[in-house]
């Protein structure tokens, strides 16, 4: 990658649903070593947002670039093996399987390796699942979940699956990370212990793009903040920038005071 490109560039994506305007020309940057904020009221266009990148819908124009190459038109499992992963709103796991093989299996998606190698359990394949075996213990320590990790996903809390769904996709060693609502529904005790976490995996070289609604967390983590209202892009820039601009604060009371008056 040449000095000076953007490790993501989403540019002018549009997306729309029975002649609904999800997204209309929103583009965004995310800088290599970065985390990246991404807020708006909800309907906003957040989520879409996500899913276009990702390869997980269609957009309608527009164009996804990482590390300079277009990835457009890609299926999601293709972007992931080029460094991209994502989290999802809803959790999705196999509630007998341990948390250690979680990891493991989120493993199958990382780069190197072949299901026709596997087949034939060739030396290559061996060396990469003894690696990935040594990969997920480092990540278990680093995601705090060493206590539980041969229990079944089914018994962990709400907290600790989110940090296992954290754990699989650190398990692809991506170079982007995209986190549609880390926080949501996690207990307030363990916010703080995820931040850490989120600013610990920055740390090892992964940048991040979040998808965020607790914005104490968003300004003190991020080093840039986008701002979607309505599908557009309202604002964008640093923390400081974004929680003095009344654009942002009129989207948020003006979406709260008509959300109240449906009530």
């Amino acid at each position: 990658m040449s000095a000076g490109v953007p490790l993501l560039q989403a540019q002018a994506v549009h997306k729309h649903y029975h002649g609904v305007q999800a997204l209309q020309g929103v583009s965004i940057e995310v800088q290599a070593g970065s985390i990246t904020g991404l807020i708006g009221p909800n309907g906003s266009g957040k989520s879409t947002l996500f899913d276009c990148i990702t390869g997980f819908q269609a957009k309608d124009q527009g164009q996804v670039l990482l590390q300079g190459q277009d990835i457009s038109g890609m299926a999601p499992h293709q972007i992931a093996r080029l460094g991209l992963r994502r989290t999802f709103q809803q959790l999705r796991f196999f509630p007998e399987l341990s948390v250690r093989d979680h990891l493991l299996t989120a493993a199958q998606s990382s780069p190197g390796f072949g299901y026709l190698q596997e087949m034939f359990s060739t030396r290559a394949v061996r060396q990469h699942e003894a690696q990935m075996r040594e990969l997920a213990q480092t990540v278990l320590h680093d995601i705090r979940l060493e206590a539980v990790a041969d229990h079944a996903a089914a018994g962990l809390s709400y907290g600790q699956k989110k940090l296992m769904e954290l754990g699989m996709a650190l398990m692809t060693q991506p170079k982007l990370l995209m986190l549609d609502e880390p926080m949501a529904g996690v207990n307030p005790t363990l916010v703080e212990g995820l931040k850490q976490n989120l600013l610990d995996i920055r740390a090892r070289g992964v940048s991040l793009l979040i998808v965020e609604h607790n914005l104490k967390l968003v300004f003190e983590i991020c080093d840039t903040i986008y701002v979607l209202d309505q599908g557009k892009l309202l604002a964008q820039g640093r923390p400081e920038d974004i929680a003095n601009d009344p654009r942002v604060m009129q989207a948020y009371l003006g979406r709260r005071e008509q959300e109240s008056q449906l009530d």
